[in-house]
């Protein structure tokens, strides 16, 4: 972890450290009853899910990120080490499993985040503000900074969960490897309908040890229609 903190360029406070170290140990402490991930060797789990969800860090604190919300966050990634490293930010982490969000309540409350990181069971789509709060970046159900998903989904079924969620100016974040010459396009195309912009592509440093990982990242510049995002049988239907 020392190693990955110091090619990713990030200095943690002992309290944030404190915080993720505890996620992880809760995490592999529940694994076995509610398996929350194939990776159980401490440090994997540091390389490849603690450093990888860090690796949005200087992306998301260089904007604005009062709120962040974490689609299908699972065993807590990316959205608990991001919430415990950017003090600034209020988190909603979101899975539609109940036992995950069970246990995400029980780390925010073990490690000291309760205070600026929520909890909801249930799908992105019943999440989506209505209305004038639809677009806008404050006030009741108001749309969000910053939406991250990693492992989630294709990145055009992200484009369209996410930019209903976002304030104008908000930004996806959205956590891939690979070829995405086709999930771009297709994710161009989501946006073009939905007010999301061109998908910028960061590369991963290499050096982590996590090869053809990188970050899209889609910032909401219009707003998001009505009827968005389509439940999930009319998005397989008609994919973008």
């Amino acid at each position: 972890m020392d190693r990955a903190l110091r090619i990713l360029g990030i200095e943690l406070a002992p309290g944030v450290r404190a915080a993720i170290d505890g996620h992880v140990r809760l995490l592999l402490a529940w694994n076995a009853a509610i398996n929350l991930t194939a990776i159980t060797d401490p440090a994997d789990v540091a390389r490849r899910h603690v450093a990888d969800s860090l690796t949005a860090f200087h992306l998301i604190r260089d904007g604005s990120h009062a709120s962040l919300l974490d689609l299908g966050s699972g065993g807590g990634f990316p959205g608990l080490p991001l919430a415990a490293a950017l003090p600034a930010t209020l988190a909603l982490l979101v899975d539609s499993t109940a036992k995950k969000a069970a246990f995400l309540e029980a780390v925010r409350q073990a490690v000291g985040l309760a205070d600026r990181v929520a909890v909801a069971a249930g799908r992105a789509e019943a999440l989506a503000p209505s209305g004038a709060a639809r677009n806008a970046g404050a006030g009741p159900g108001a749309g969000r900074d910053v939406v991250t998903a990693r492992a989630v989904g294709p990145l055009d079924d992200l484009v369209e969960l996410s930019l209903p969620l976002l304030a104008m100016g908000g930004r996806l974040i959205a956590w891939k490897r690979g070829d995405l010459a086709a999930e771009l396009d297709a994710a161009r195309r989501a946006g073009a309908a939905l007010g999301g912009g061109e998908p910028v592509v960061h590369a991963v440093p290499d050096a982590l040890g996590l090869a053809g990982h990188a970050l899209v990242v889609i910032r909401k510049e219009g707003p998001t229609p009505a009827g968005f995002p389509r439940d999930p049988a009319a998005r397989k239907r008609r994919p973008w």
